[in-house]
């Protein structure tokens, strides 16, 4: 057996653990709910340059602004990573 071979077969035996709800040794990423409204006047955005910038429907934006809604997935990420390091979203989103 490769080095490789045994490095992956380790990997699906964790794998198979975490599914069983083994979570000993597992390191899980939950992104932290997100104040939207806040994280775009910080950054300086009006509604519309937000969600144009983002992709985000500006009604979406407006529903989690007044808190009716949630964002969720990758949205809920990529608001995670504006909030952590908003210069270099933009820098990698726009170069």
């Amino acid at each position: 057996m490769s080095k490789s071979y045994r490095k992956i077969k380790k990997g699906l035996g964790e794998a198979i653990k975490f599914m069983e709800g083994n979570l000993a040794g597992a390191k899980v990423f939950q992104p932290q709910t997100i104040d939207v409204k806040k994280l775009r006047t910080e950054i300086g955005m009006t509604q519309e340059k937000f969600a144009l910038a983002f992709g985000i429907s500006l009604h979406t934006l407006r529903h989690w602004e007044r808190g009716d809604r949630s964002p969720q997935g990758p949205a809920l990420v990529l608001l995670n990573l504006m909030a952590k390091q908003p210069d270099t979203v933009n820098r990698l989103l726009y170069q």
